[in-house]
């Protein structure tokens, strides 16, 4: 059964302040799901965006609520959140990270192990895969992921392709 789907999606971390209206930096920004009028979740509160400035990987934001440098010095550090029924849809072959965790790594009908997380490499993302042993790393490329079914709970992999040797275990 693959792992229920995350409502909230991780949209960034309030940065240094930017000025003195409450505005501030967001930092390990996913730019494209924080956008004017979005309702982001702080915490337990859910706040709207007021001002969005910057660029998609260097945003400003200023929350309603959130008036003045001080404010925005006593939310630094703090996650920025954004449900799933807001963001933008994606295209084939296209996953946001949240919806990879935990799935199942296979390789044809052997167990390799589960995803932990993706991870946001200089020259493409991986999967990082807890397994027994060695956790692995698995570039998100067509010669080293062949499917990934989100449905299903699956992430299909070519351990060949990545220099491992072939697996011991059988799928259950």
């Amino acid at each position: 059964m693959p792992p229920e789907r995350v409502q909230w999606l991780a949209a960034g971390q309030v940065g240094r302040p930017h000025g003195l209206d409450g505005s501030f930096y967001v930092t390990r920004a996913r730019g494209t799901l924080l956008v004017l009028g979005a309702t982001v979740r702080l915490g337990d509160d859910e706040v709207e965006i007021v001002r969005r400035a910057g660029t998609d990987e260097r945003p400003i934001l200023r929350l309603a609520g959130h008036e003045g440098r001080d404010a925005a010095v006593a939310l630094r550090g703090r996650e920025l959140m954004v449900h799933r029924d807001v963001v933008p849809e994606l295209g084939e072959d296209e996953w946001y990270a949240e919806d990879l965790e935990g799935l199942r790594v296979v390789d044809g009908g052997y167990a390799v192990g589960r995803v932990r997380r993706m991870l946001a490499l200089p020259s493409c993302e991986v999967l990082e895969v807890e397994r027994d042993g060695d956790d692995l790393l698995v570039p998100l490329v067509r010669d080293a992921v062949r499917s990934v079914d989100v449905d299903a709970g699956v992430v299909d992999v070519d351990l060949a392709f990545l220099d491992e040797a072939a697996p011991r275990t059988a799928e259950r």
